[in-house]
């Protein structure tokens, strides 16, 4: 079963297991701060817990812990190396951080997968005067894929390159129909 919770700062849920759930509201730690009712929307775009505690000689300590990197580390610790060892999610969902959706994986895998950020909305796609380029790093260095006359056939040779060296790892983008 999947657990539902709404955040403390943002009208969005996350998605836990149940086992998950009963941990966070049964362990006597986690119950004593109220965990599950204070999760935040972090600026990253993840879930975590953050509380700032007045230390005895009064100076202050602030906790933060993500949520899917505690689950990962708690019941998935076996399936991280020394290679994969930052926690992602599978979809994109920072805030589905059920068991089926969290992985480990490298800096690199974890790098390719990211959002683009890139002003024509395609990762590995740049305007050249009015054609579009394609290109895709191999090893730290950029490869020239080929130019192309819309960003689309270029999207389309970078995710079919991506895949050849990539495989399931590599970078996928998702091609948007042109209006016309």
């Amino acid at each position: 079963m999947t657990y539902k919770v709404k955040l403390k700062n943002a009208n969005k849920n996350i998605l836990i297991d149940d086992f998950v759930y009963d941990f966070f509201t049964n362990d006597p730690y986690f119950k004593s701060i109220d965990f599950i009712n204070q999760l935040r929307l972090h600026s990253s775009g993840c879930c975590v817990f953050q509380k700032t505690w007045k230390k005895v000689e009064g100076s202050y300590k602030t906790e933060t812990i993500y949520l899917h990197k505690f689950i990962a580390e708690k019941w998935l610790s076996n399936l991280k190396t020394e290679t994969n060892n930052l926690v992602s999610c599978k979809d994109g969902n920072k805030l589905d951080c059920r068991m089926e959706n969290l992985v480990w994986r490298s800096r690199a895998v974890a790098s390719r997968q990211r959002k683009t950020n890139s002003s024509i909305g395609y990762t590995g796609v740049y305007k050249e005067n009015s054609r579009y380029r394609a290109v895709i790093s191999i090893n730290r260095k950029s490869v020239h894929i080929g130019m192309y006359d819309t960003p689309e056939e270029a999207a389309i040779a970078y995710n079919k390159v991506s895949k050849e060296l990539y495989g399931d790892n590599g970078k996928i983008n998702t091609i948007k129909k042109r209006s016309i």
